[in-house]
């Protein structure tokens, strides 16, 4: 029989390219946690074979529901797992605390105790931590490597702190087959808007289409990040959990082209057809109140381990979210200018 894995957060936008990877490029049965109420636009595509059930089955689970943590691992029954079930938006942290540490600390406490208390299998499992644990890093502490200590800066980032610290002890604690991955900045298709690049790229595109006034609104610009595709990290987590996976490891993902979220801005203007008439205004509820401003892995303990290359360059993932989201806008559906 082929290998079963589980997927939470498959509605997202790296879970869905994940399962575009996995459907491509092997054989496994693939079963999908979301939650019953989770819109399916990323997954649209798939909705046919998920209906025939060919090698695609939707879960109904919430992480902040230990019963349906037991019903979706019980019904999957994996050989692999990826959690990348969050709640993910930094800046709503902020306001939402309380949801973020549930969903994020203790859900993947429920997740992982799900497991373990599952007989008869014993899954390799990715928890998917983030760059946004290091938080406030020192110039001199450039590019950040694992080593790096823990300075986060939101809610959201504390929570993924807790994430990471709890996906490690069940490795040592209790032998499970958990590996950590802290993925640096990426986005592509399907990116949330509320994810600066995102918004950029949906503004612009209704800029484009004439539904709103010329002028894109941002928070803070002064950010360095640096940037991959999120069709490079989905080949990323395949690699971390098929070539040689180490209990208990940590690895830095991330791309290999760093500037300023102000440059990032400038570069999708540049592509834009109205290029000539945007203008650029910050808004105060943009900005964060603590920003994780120095975002520049080292890559190299996980591309010594697996041989992974980021592959997609700068140019054509941003080129691509702009057109992802002109098609949605296209679309002649109503959207939140955010």
């Amino acid at each position: 029989m082929p290998p079963r894995v589980l997927i939470t957060g498959i509605t997202g936008m790296v879970g869905s390219h994940l399962t575009d990877y996995l459907i491509e490029n092997t054989d496994w049965e693939i079963f999908g946690m979301c939650r019953w109420r989770s819109p399916l636009d990323n997954v649209e595509h798939l909705t046919e074979r998920a209906n025939r059930k060919d090698r695609l089955n939707f879960v109904y689970g919430d992480l902040c529901d230990y019963i349906s943590m037991q019903n979706v691992v019980e019904t999957s029954r994996p050989d692999y797992v990826f959690h990348l079930a969050a709640q993910s938006y930094p800046l709503v942290s902020f306001t939402s605390p309380l949801q973020t540490y549930d969903t994020n600390i203790l859900g993947t406490e429920r997740l992982l105790e799900a497991i373990r208390r599952c007989q008869g299998i014993s899954p390799i499992i990715h928890v998917c931590s983030s760059s946004e644990v290091f938080g406030r890093v020192r110039t001199e502490s450039l590019p950040i490597n694992e080593e790096c200590s823990f300075h986060p800066a939101s809610p959201y980032a504390i929570s993924k702190t807790g994430a990471d610290l709890i996906g490690r002890f069940h490795a040592e604690a209790y032998g499970q087959k958990i590996v950590v991955t802290r993925m640096f900045t990426h986005t592509g298709p399907r990116r949330g808007d509320v994810f600066a690049e995102s918004s950029f790229a949906k503004q612009i595109a209704m800029i484009e289409r004439g539904l709103v006034p010329p002028i894109v609104k941002t928070g803070n610009l002064n950010s360095l990040r640096t940037w991959s595709d999120v069709r490079d990290a989905a080949r990323a987590y395949y690699l971390l959990v098929t070539v040689d996976p180490v209990p208990g490891e940590c690895y830095n993902i991330g791309g290999a082209f760093s500037c300023t979220v102000g440059a990032m801005l400038d570069y999708l203007i540049s592509i834009s057809t109205a290029k000539e008439i945007i203008k650029v205004e910050s808004e105060e509820e943009r900005f964060r109140p603590l920003d994780a401003d120095l975002q520049v892995p080292d890559v190299s303990k996980f591309k010594k381990h697996t041989g992974w290359e980021p592959l997609i360059p700068f140019e054509k993932t941003m080129g691509d979210l702009l057109d992802y989201w002109r098609i949605k806008i296209g679309s002649g559906r109503s959207f939140l200018s955010r």
